[in-house]
């Protein structure tokens, strides 16, 4: 077990929520300064809990970490540097254009990718300008730009009048024109990024298949952008200290399996692997234990005595009352929507409903779950790969004529966006939701509040305020109003009982009901605290889940449904018969 090493001024770590970023930052940050180098840690991630990590109160401005010499930190708000950033781009044309335009531009400016480019605002500030770390011998990034935000600041059209003019366009990043100013710095930050003398890029991931299969698509990415210099953290390897605990041995072969089977690309890359944490990575002790070889004892101690939330089946209950109706599962990579959404539908299926079961995840995951064929049950898939293609060819197709060629790059280009993706892949899902009429379709993985509210605006207001000009179907016009619809749409929000998780998974509820859309109830899946685990590792992990399940049912949800860890993967019989529903 080691922390990976690090040779160059700047470090980027990047990787699913969850994945522990902010701890391995934090562990290699804490390793560097006790060599005697000047370090400072800078975090963007909106789920960042670096304060709490570190023991320090922190800001925008560097501030020293308690009882670390030489360690500093930063940590930016993205939250409110996406505000500001909207802001700036707004203001140039309140009293100009409509009450209901701009309304647009500011939901324009409330996705991810608006999140993403103030933060890296703030960062570029930070790498691309060497006077303002001058005192420091490393700087660690916790949280990396996506490659998409990358290429988009690399293309000529971004930093030129054509945004502006009277063609109407816009970026996922706004009218990327009033960024002109930035241009200088921006660009020195992304040939900072890809110069391999200064930047080492770390995908950190856990030994879970989704895991690794983000971060071979982040890896593919980076290297289409020229940055090469990256290496793979592997976090939380765990090793069970029991033999005959079906819930550790099972934990321990499916993340061998995972790593037996990584991806190619991400399999040559230099590699380090850190220790399973039972209890997180809180206080400076803790981040040194991260890159030990020495296994680490679990604290003693039982289960505090809470109050669990039951199983899925009062939830399946209360949701067939209506006999039909849609159910869609949402929440971030890896938390299990597909295997939820798949436990969901085949109970109903099994009840005597008709169910049609939809995912945009590869359709082997789906089939496995499900098992063999189901009476009542129709499994359906959409690529989103097929999708966004033909939502692309749309757009281009109209708006090709108009545009010169760095500009139609620019569009293209934005065209990859996330957003861009859930709207095409929304677009698809509308064709189904309407059957829901006469039964029940399950959608594993929905679009956000965001894209809701983007396609609500796309039928009142001009193209020219919208991102895209892609026309919306009927079907999208008539589902906007269901999904509104508490008694036709159920929202599931997935999490698992995580900091992290929990923290992004009330992101997306909050982005619901700015949507006008209230959740029905919240599914905690993979928990440990329902296990019979004899393990006393998992049992301390356990103990670390239980305030994270207790203020999803005090503070974040009306209706909670707790799943276990399960020594089987969920799939066949298991997914049919339900024994943990």
């Amino acid at each position: 077990m080691a922390l990976p090493e690090i040779d160059t001024r700047h470090v980027f770590f990047t990787g699913k929520g969850g994945v522990g970023k902010t701890s391995l930052s934090c562990a290699t940050g804490l390793a560097l300064a006790e060599k005697g180098k000047r370090v400072l840690i800078v975090s963007t991630d909106p789920a960042s809990n670096l304060d709490e990590v570190l023991g320090t109160g922190l800001s925008r401005v560097p501030k020293q970490v308690r009882d670390a010499c030489n360690l500093f930190a930063v940590n930016i708000d993205p939250g409110a540097a996406a505000e500001a950033y909207r802001e700036r781009m707004v203001a140039p044309y309140r009293g100009i254009l409509p009450e209901a335009a701009i309304a647009s531009m500011e939901e324009q400016f409330s996705g991810a990718c608006t999140v993403e480019i103030a933060a890296f605002d703030e960062f570029s500030r930070l790498l691309g300008d060497p006077e303002s770390t001058a005192n420091f011998d490393h700087v660690i990034f916790d949280t990396a730009p996506t490659g998409h935000t990358l290429r988009l600041l690399t293309l000529p059209s971004a930093w030129d009048e054509f945004i502006a003019s009277s063609t109407g366009g816009a970026s996922c990043l706004g009218p990327l024109a009033g960024l002109e100013k930035q241009k200088a710095l921006y660009s020195s930050t992304v040939k900072r990024l890809s110069d391999p003398k200064l930047t080492t890029v770390v995908l950190v991931a856990r030994p879970e298949a989704s895991s690794l299969r983000e971060a071979e698509r982040t890896r593919g990415e980076l290297s289409e952008l020229g940055i090469e210099n990256i290496r793979l953290a592997i976090n939380g390897i765990f090793s069970a200290a029991l033999k005959g605990d079906d819930i550790a041995e099972a934990m321990e072969r499916r993340a061998q399996d995972a790593l037996s089977s990584m991806p190619a690309g991400i399999s040559a890359l230099p590699a380090t692997r850190t220790q399973f944490l039972p209890m997180g990575t809180v206080g400076l002790e803790a981040l040194r234990s991260m890159g030990s070889s020495v296994r680490i004892a679990p604290s003693p101690g039982q289960k505090p005595d809470i109050s669990l939330p039951p199983g899925l089946e009062p939830l399946i209950e209360e949701i067939r009352k209506n006999g039909h109706g849609v159910i869609m599962t949402m929440g971030k990579g890896g938390v299990g929507k597909t295997t939820v959404a798949a436990a969901i539908a085949v109970r109903l299926a099994r009840l005597g409903h008709p169910v049609i079961l939809t995912t945009t995840d590869p359709a082997a995951h789906v089939n496995d779950a499900v098992g063999e064929s189901i009476p009542n049950l129709q499994v359906t898939r959409i690529d989103p790969d097929l999708e966004v293609k033909r939502y692309a060819d749309e757009v281009l197709g109209k708006a090709a004529r108009n545009l010169d060629r760095d500009a139609l790059a620019l569009l293209e280009e934005d065209l990859r966006s996330p957003c861009t993706e859930e709207i095409a892949v929304f677009r698809a899902f509308a064709q189904t939701v309407d059957r829901a009429r006469n039964g029940y379709v399950v959608l594993d993985t929905a679009p956000t509040g965001h894209t809701i509210l983007l396609l609500d605006a796309a039928q009142a207001y001009h193209r020219e305020v919208l991102r895209t000009r892609g026309d919306i179907p009927d079907s999208v016009s008539e589902l906007l109003p269901r999904l509104r619809d508490a008694d036709y749409t159920k929202v599931l929000i997935v999490t698992l009982p995580e900091s992290t998780p929990v923290h992004e998974a009330e992101r997306l509820q909050e982005d619901l009901q700015r949507a006008g859309i209230e959740p029905h109830a919240w599914v905690i899946n993979q928990s440990l605290f329902g296990c019979r685990t004899q393990d006393p590792l998992l049992i301390e992990k356990s103990r670390a889940e239980a305030p994270h399940i207790e203020r999803v049912v005090r503070d974040l949800s009306k209706r909670t449904s707790l799943i276990p860890w399960l020594a089987e993967f969920p799939s066949g019989m298991q997914v049919r018969s339900g024994p943990e529903l």
